[in-house]
């Protein structure tokens, strides 16, 4: 039986899990879920951003009944607290203020969605940051990066050279575990063979 190859539907406006599904070679459009990312009273970190990951592939594949859906969140936690986006500058500082020579963790729960079945899984990832000077934080901020990212960096610009080491999986620090992406395609009867996916 010849393989038939489907849509797969990114449930994120994030460019950098476009970045990773084009390095993998999966075609993909665009589709951002809006969903309410409040926490619940009460709910843990790992549940939580286990619940947007599915919530946002759930509310995609409503609208994709056909197509494969890849909903993820990423969030960054420390002194079990999450850290989300900074909403200024000032927040910015802060949170790296707190991050500075310090080991973190951050969670990227990713959620895949095909005709009526989910899959989902969470990768942990320890972050450790060098030490770094008021000042070399403030440069940091004032390059725009830390402004749209959950714990106010990324780590593949230019805080990658803010950090000291990683445990882990690396693109899940980025937004999307490619290999757990692939073990999930699995368990819904998907092959990946290096390009498009297929059933």
């Amino acid at each position: 039986m010849n393989a038939t190859a489907v849509q797969v539907v990114l449930a994120s406006q994030s460019p950098r899990r476009r970045e990773l599904l084009s390095l993998v070679g999966i075609p993909h459009i665009v589709r951002p879920a809006d969903i309410d990312e409040t926490i619940l009273p009460g709910e843990q970190p790992e549940p939580h951003c286990k619940r947007l990951a599915e919530q946002k592939a759930a509310v995609l594949a409503l609208q994709h009944p056909e197509d494969v859906v890849v909903g993820a969140d990423t969030i960054v936690i420390c002194d079990n607290k999450i850290l989300g986006k900074p909403i200024d500058e000032a927040d910015a500082v802060s949170m790296l203020g707190k991050l500075s020579g310090r080991t973190h963790v951050v969670l990227t729960a990713v959620a895949v969605s095909f005709r009526g079945q989910t899959r989902s899984a969470v990768e942990k990832v320890s972050v450790t940051f060098l030490p770094l000077s008021d000042e070399s934080i403030r440069a940091y901020v004032r390059t725009g990066e830390p402004m749209d990212k959950a714990g106010a960096y990324g780590i593949q610009g230019f805080g990658a050279t803010n950090i000291e080491r990683i445990e882990g999986d690396y693109f899940a620090v980025m937004g999307l575990p490619l290999a757990r992406l692939i073990a999930l395609f699995r368990q819904l009867g998907l092959n990946y063979s290096y390009g498009p996916v297929s059933r």
